[in-house]
């Protein structure tokens, strides 16, 4: 092994090249600093504000004679300064050229041979031959084998400080060409440098960075290491989840209509609105499937009169319990008592269905007489309180298009696909073998899709859009929803853990274990978040290493990971948002994680409240408190951080500077935190959805004006016309749109009109016109298939600079929350004043 990595690795230098080297890294510096001190022919090396007072200020105890000798030096210095300054700039830069000639060099040269590249032939050729060698078992274990011995050498290898930096310039080099080449392939190519980068940081991290001065800083620095350790796994155990997203395509349906399967349709609901879930009942009417094998059920856990005389007049089931026992798994299982469907359709209340979507997922339980769950993506059009409240809506991704768009697909290549609860359809006999929906955690639904794998039956998952609902509309409220799934793993993690007990495979462990991992997020992300304090504040080395070496091990891992993440995730989560998330749940998710994990038992299930209004913009500062304070305390340890740089801590410069970019970061991260915290104004009870489709106006006069419909809601359209209309005062028509070839004329009346556009209400309809009307806008098959398309492209330099912006305007938020009020008082007090007087 030793012979093996000389061919291709530098070794470690002799004890005395070593020691110089040593002494370069922990101060590189130093030669600089001795230089200065002789000009002014000074003792020893002095602080470079020290040489400058030297230089320009005389001192106290300088005698008449020194002083004379230092002044006429410093003046002989700065006439010799003035006169070589612009050699010396020359020189420089001639300086600079010569010594990164190379690696400019190298970087010309390998852009070039990537321009002249031909990736789709490149991975046409990477897909004929390798796809069908690593389909051979023995040649797939063998590149296995051989890849990670490799890996392993270069992990372990000692290299220098210079060995380190070639590292890095070789994999970024080598990245940068990778990363331009579409397909399965460069994305584990991408993966494995990352990886690889991980594991020489790991090691160095273990072998050279744990000792520690005291106790307490031991503490805090196994606590650090731990919180890393954390992210390695999370890290590792995601590359191997998302490995080869499989990509199901929907299958036809090749039996004849009348031996199509029964199917059951459930709506769930407890404390929603009516107006919530009146289109979803609208839009499961339409479904495209045999009426006579297709029943519709409202299952309300609200018991209320309202519901039960809409059910009736829509000519649905309606369903209700004497008791809210286990919430909505209770609800579905009392469901599953009273009907008798093959296949049990089920919509989360908010969740409208496109007309194809049965068609679209039977056809896999038709082929697959074992497949147990079809899942499809979650896909909400309206803004949720991160995309509302800082103004990223469909242009930066949300929180859920990774694991909807890239993580479910690789959990289906694992036949570990996860019941998300919603747009879903699951065969009644395996459910029923597992004793229905799971009860015994508060994320009843990826726990019932681990019973059915234990059992043997298959999973699948169709990544089209086939459904739509509505996203959380407060802060407060999206938390609430995350706590419930984070205390939910956790206590599957307890209950029925995947690594333990029999039925899965070694994908289906990973992939679980990876999802309920996941959300212990909570403790790390704080330790991350403070871990600089000890530093700045109490002077704590909590890794004990030089602040250069520690760069040159982590720049490699970070720059790679970030390089693989934006190749392969770029088009589902923009880089560094994922940290905004985090940082705003990790207080509220910590407490529930750790407590689930002592007694799965405690806590309650909470219903995630949909079609609620946000009146006025607020701060809420209950939310934001905790990101409050931990904003203060960096942006203190940044004020201290300055003072150690020039005055307190001269002789570890490069350890302050590495802190104070690491605070620096954390603050932006919690001032985007406080950010999210300042609720927009949310009024509109049914939202708006923008598109394109053609419309014809119908005038009471019989004239016909077409125009295109750029929004829908169930209560209006927006249009566009093409010339300017002048509408008679409280003017009626009818608006047209189209379901296919067939033309729908709906009745409204004008409430808006500007120069070339229109904004109508409806009046109201009959059944048959409100489901047409969801036929048109909400369930065409092809709504929400361009949805994304407006998304800004991930570019990991770019979506730093925006998190800058969101971070900073977050603070503007919070200042002006806080002078508002104040100003309003001071305003009030002054009219006051001027009346009296």
């Amino acid at each position: 092994m030793i012979k093996l990595s000389a061919l291709f690795f530098r070794q470690r230098a002799s004890e005395e090249a070593q020691s110089a080297e040593d002494d370069f890294v922990s101060n590189p510096m130093q030669r600089l600093k001795a230089h200065l001190a002789s000009l002014l022919h000074l003792d020893h090396p002095v602080p470079a504000k020290a040489w400058l007072f030297h230089l320009f200020v005389r001192s106290t105890d300088e005698s008449d004679e020194v002083s004379a000798s230092a002044a006429a030096r410093r003046s002989e210095f700065l006439q010799g300064l003035k006169k070589q300054s612009v050699s010396l700039l020359l020189m420089m830069g001639v300086l600079w050229r010569v010594l990164t000639w190379p690696l400019r060099f190298l970087i010309t040269q390998l852009s070039r041979c990537a321009e002249c590249i031909d990736y789709n032939k490149v991975v046409r050729y990477t897909d004929q031959t390798l796809a069908p060698l690593l389909e051979i078992p023995v040649v797939r274990w063998l590149a296995l084998a051989l890849g990670g011995v490799a890996s392993l050498v270069v992990i372990s290898t000692p290299l220098s400080w210079g060995g380190q930096l070639l590292f890095l310039v070789m994999c970024w080099a080598c990245s940068m060409v990778v990363r331009k080449m579409p397909g399965r392939f460069p994305a584990m190519m991408l993966g494995t440098i990352s990886l690889i980068a991980l594991g020489r940081y790991v090691w160095w991290r273990f072998s050279t960075t744990l000792s520690f001065d005291s106790a307490l800083e031991a503490f805090l620095g196994m606590g650090l290491l731990m919180a890393e350790a954390y992210t390695w796994a999370v890290v590792v155990l995601g590359m191997v989840q998302t490995i080869w997203p499989l990509k199901r395509k929907p299958i036809d349906i090749t039996l004849a209509p009348e031996e199509w399967p029964c199917i059951d349709v459930f709506i769930p609901t407890y404390n929603e609105p009516l107006t919530v879930v009146r289109p979803t009942t609208l839009a499961a009417i339409a479904l495209d499937w045999p009426k006579d094998k297709l029943k519709i059920y409202i299952l309300d856990d609200g018991r209320r009169d309202e519901f039960k005389e809409f059910a009736s007049a829509m000519g649905v089931g309606y369903i209700v319990r004497q008791d809210n026992k286990h919430a909505k798994a209770g609800n579905l299982n009392n469901a599953l008592k009273e009907t008798q469907g093959d296949l049990i359709a089920i919509f989360d209340c908010d969740h409208l269905p496109v007309r194809s979507f049965l068609k679209t997922v039977v056809g896999q339980f038709v082929k697959d007489p074992n497949c147990a769950m079809v899942q499809t993506p979650h896909h909400f059009f309206s803004p949720d309180p991160f995309e509302r409240n800082l103004g990223t809506f469909r242009r930066v991704p949300n929180e859920g298009s990774l694991f909807y768009g890239l993580v479910q697909d690789g959990n289906d290549f694992w036949d570990a696909t996860f019941f998300c609860g919603s747009c879903a359809v699951i065969r009644r006999d395996p459910l029923m073998s597992v004793g229905g929906i799971a009860v015994e955690t508060v994320t009843e639904d990826a726990h019932t899709a681990l019973k059915l794998q234990r059992l043997g039956y298959s999973t699948a998952y169709i990544g089209q859009t086939l459904a739509a609902g509505l996203a959380t509309e407060s802060l407060s409220a999206h938390i609430g929803q995350r706590i419930r799934w984070a205390r939910g793993m956790a206590q599957i993690f307890r209950v029925d853990n995947p690594l333990l007990g029999w039925g899965l495979s070694l994908g289906q462990r990973l992939c679980y274990l990876n999802a309920m991992v996941h959300f212990f997020f909570g403790l790390p992300r704080l330790v991350f978040l403070t871990a600089p304090l000890a530093f700045l504040f109490f002077q704590f080395h909590i890794i004990h290493a030089e602040a250069f070496l520690l760069a040159l091990y982590v720049i490699p891992y970070v720059v790679q990971s970030t390089i693989a993440n934006a190749h392969v995730q770029g088009q589902y989560r923009h880089t560094f948002w994922a940290e905004v998330y985090e940082t705003v749940l990790a207080w509220y998710v910590a407490l529930p994680t750790t407590v689930a994990l002592i007694n799965p038992k405690l806590g309650k299930f909470n219903v995630t409240a949909k079609g609620g209004l946000v009146k006025k913009s607020y701060f809420d500062w209950i939310i934001s408190t905790p990101y409050t304070i931990l904003a203060l305390l960096n942006i203190l340890a940044l004020i201290i951080g300055i003072f150690r740089l020039f005055f307190w801590n001269t002789f570890e410069q490069g350890t302050v500077i590495l802190n104070l970019f690491w605070v620096i970061y954390s603050s932006l991260l919690l001032g985007a935190s406080i950010g999210v915290a300042s609720e927009a104004k949310q009024v509109r009870k049914m939202h708006r959805v923008a598109t394109r489709l053609p419309a014809t106006l119908y005038r009471a006069s019989g004239e016909a004006i077409h125009c295109t419909c750029i929004d829908f809601s169930m209560t209006g359209l927006g249009l566009e016309l093409e010339k300017p209309f002048q509408p008679e005062k409280n003017e009626r028509l009818h608006v047209s749109l189209w379901r296919e070839s067939i033309d729908h004329a709906f009745p409204a009346f004008i409430i808006s009109t500007q120069e070339k556009s229109l904004g109508i209400e409806f009046e109201p309809m009959s059944k048959d016109q409100s489901i047409a009307l969801v036929q048109c806008t909400f369930a065409r098959p092809d709504a929400w298939v361009n949805w994304n398309a407006e998304n800004d492209i991930d570019r990991p330099m770019k979506g730093l600079k925006e998190i800058a912006v969101v971070g900073l305007n977050g603070y503007r938020k919070l200042f002006t929350s806080i002078f508002e009020p104040l100003l309003d008082v001071y305003k009030s007090r002054f009219m006051q004043q001027q009346g009296r007087a």
